[in-house]
């Protein structure tokens, strides 16, 4: 995952040499191998390299088009030999993947984003009529932001330079914050007010002192892949599937495999197993990483990572995680953390984890995210009930409601009930109770910021789409929006890829009938038929992993006098966002009750955490500490003026 930093002086200012020098400085650690510079009178554009694939070390970037456009790529293109026949030129199934993009762009101007399949972002500089354009791919997997000043335009793959470089300073986003204690901020915001992200799917236009955000693309709700009999859904999922795991293989270093034990990763390693051994990657090596716990009851992997290993016949990196719950994240003052999370002290996990990179020169990383939302991880049959009703499907209606009925162990009436309040207006319908914004939130936030605070819940149309494909894309939105507020790794750097985030595996899976997927009493029924044989039984048959563990309980325990101290002076209490008293008391609760969630109350101690560094960074300073390398660098003269201004209001 390359990155890239550009400024651009609207009232024709030559940019500032120093600018471009500590934005390089900011953005190195991420992008270590490669550098290139465009600085031309008004517009400075900065690329830092971190090469994955063999094509990408043969790029030159930013890019010269031959209308003269400036083009900027950080991605991995996955239909290049696709694109490559259809533009019919001088290219070569060797081309680097910007060369690919840049072809397109000449050949079909704006309407080539639709076209690229991959992981994804895009900048490009028109001199012709003075525009800016940005771009992300549809799930969104990369990260750019950007902002606007006194007649400056600013854009960036990290934050860092976008709020210490600015002419200004910037207040705090309430929205963003309070997206951080449900389900994560709307995929535009960021936690400044005045710098925006670049939506999935959508391209930003920025020209005569406007900007207009456009999605491109969007998948199709008319699209039915309907077969004769189960084999072949089973056969159609294994192809695309194994084409979503090729895709991300694509590395001339060995790739690091998260292996959980559960099903998702596991299917992950062992489809990639089976590439491998047939010739279809090109990477020379598949190594895997694993947590465990021995202490936690009802989170016992080993016996079923071992399952894979042992099929695989390959022993991965094991690390212990017991006792190793993050209940205090600790930031490093030396470094400025733009956002939640970010610029952590390595922990013994982190060290762990990165001693396994570079002891097998892994560059690339699989995850199993989004198996669970993608492929009905979640047992719920509303949407499949309420698209019979809709179709007027009564027959079918019945005989399903009654078989999840029995499955479930619940009347009828409730079945329907559920698949039916999805279509009625939230104020008629309470929220579930785990839905609900808690206690310990003041009631004036919860009022003014309900719909970020709920997950941005939307209840579906009873015109236009099937619910099951707008329940998918309102997953789809959720993953989003949690890949959106990833910290970008650079000690050691790595580039993160989801399989389950394949767009031809998603359009397949948003394209078939739900009950391919979930049936009652077979979770993931799709998935755990067409695998049969390449996963091993007992982790394919295994029970869902528990979502509870005890480890948080015993940390909140163990912590409690420094927790105790934290209410005393939040300052997310201060900015009228928490109760602190209320807050104590759900820690107490979460302490003793197993059954507990203590996702939320750990979120808000590390956004207060983040609150309390961010207003240490609010004071002029120059540092020089040689503990940082990047800081220790910066110029004398450098100073970091206030730059995230309290309160909210």
């Amino acid at each position: 995952m390359s990155v890239q930093f550009g400024i651009w002086n609207c009232d024709g200012r030559p940019v500032d040499p120093a600018v471009i020098a500590k934005a390089r400085l900011m953005l190195t650690p991420y992008g270590p191998d490669d550098s290139g510079l465009y600085c031309e009178n008004y517009l400075g554009i900065l690329y830092c390299a971190f090469h994955t694939t063999e094509e990408s070390s043969r790029q030159t970037q930013p890019l010269a088009l031959p209308s003269g456009a400036l083009l900027v790529w950080d991605g991995r293109l996955d239909n290049r030999t696709e694109l490559v026949g259809d533009l019919n030129g001088t290219l070569t199934p060797f081309s680097a993947d910007v060369s690919i993009v840049a072809a397109a762009y000449e050949r079909w101007g704006p309407r080539a984003f639709a076209r690229l399949v991959g992981d994804w972002a895009l900048s490009l500089w028109n001199p012709n009529d003075r525009s800016l354009t940005l771009v992300k791919d549809p799930v969104g997997t990369r990260h750019l932001y950007y902002s606007f000043g006194k007649d400056q335009v600013c854009w960036s793959t990290i934050l860092d330079p976008l709020v210490l470089l600015a002419d200004r300073s910037f207040r705090l986003d309430p929205e963003y914050l309070a997206g951080w204690f449900s389900l994560f901020p709307a995929t535009h915001c960021t936690p400044y007010l005045g710098v925006h992200a670049v939506p999935p799917s959508s391209s930003v236009v920025v020209r005569g002192g406007k900007h207009a955000v456009t999605k491109y693309w969007d998948f199709d709700p008319h699209k039915e892949i309907r077969y004769a009999s189960d084999g072949q859904y089973e056969e159609q999922f294994r192809t695309v599937f194994a084409e979503a795991v090729r895709r991300r293989l694509r590395s001339h270093t060995p790739i690091l495999a998260e292996l959980s034990g559960g099903t998702d990763s596991s299917s992950i390693v062992c489809m990639a197993d089976l590439e491998i051994a047939q010739g279809a990657s090109c990477t020379p090596r598949l190594d895997t990483v694993s947590w465990f716990d021995d202490s936690e009851p009802d989170w016992n992997e080993r016996p079923y990572f071992t399952k894979v290993e042992e099929k695989r016949g390959r022993t991965g990196c094991h690390i212990n995680a017991q006792g190793q719950t993050l209940l205090f994240p600790e930031y490093d003052d030396e470094r400025f953390a733009p956002a939640p999370w970010s610029a952590l002290k390595p922990t013994a996990l982190h060290l762990e984890l990165a001693g396994c990179l570079r002891a097998n020169g892994n560059r690339v990383v699989l995850s199993g995210l989004g198996g669970d939302e993608i492929l009905g991880g979640v047992p719920t049959p509303a949407p499949e009930l309420a698209g019979l009703l809709v179709r007027g499907h009564l027959p079918r209606f019945a005989k399903q409601a009654v078989r999840w009925a029995l499955a479930k162990r619940k009347p009828v009436a409730y079945l329907v009930a559920e698949a039916v309040r999805q279509f009625l207006p939230a104020r008629w319908i309470p929220l579930p109770e785990q839905s609900r914004p808690p206690a310990w939130l003041r009631a004036s936030f919860v009022k003014k910021y309900r719909t970020a605070l709920t997950g941005y819940e939307k209840r579906w149309k009873l015109f236009g789409p099937l619910p099951a494909f707008q329940e998918n894309l309102a997953a789809l939105e959720a993953l989003r929006r949690q890949l959106e507020c990833f910290v970008l790794p650079s000690d050691p750097p790595h580039e993160n890829r989801y399989p389950y985030l394949d767009r031809g595996l998603l359009e397949f899976i948003y394209a078939i009938p739900r009950e391919q997927l979930l049936r009652p009493l077979e979770r993931r029924s799709l998935m755990r038929r067409a695998l049969a044989g390449i996963v091993p039984e007992d982790v394919l048959n295994r029970k869902r992993k528990a979502g509870v563990t005890r480890g948080p309980r015993v940390a909140i325990s163990l912590a409690w006098p420094s927790l105790v101290q934290l209410t005393q002076r939040m300052v997310s209490s201060s900015l009228g966002i928490v109760d602190s008293g209320l807050f104590l008391k759900a820690l107490e609760n979460a302490a003793h009750d197993p059954n507990s969630q203590t996702s939320p109350l750990r979120r808000v101690i590390a956004v207060e955490l983040w609150l309390r560094h961010l207003d240490r960074w609010t004071k002029p300073r120059v540092t020089g500490s040689a503990t940082n390398e990047a800081n220790a660098q910066l110029p004398d003269d450098w100073d970091l003026p206030v730059r995230a201004k309290l309160p909210l209001s």
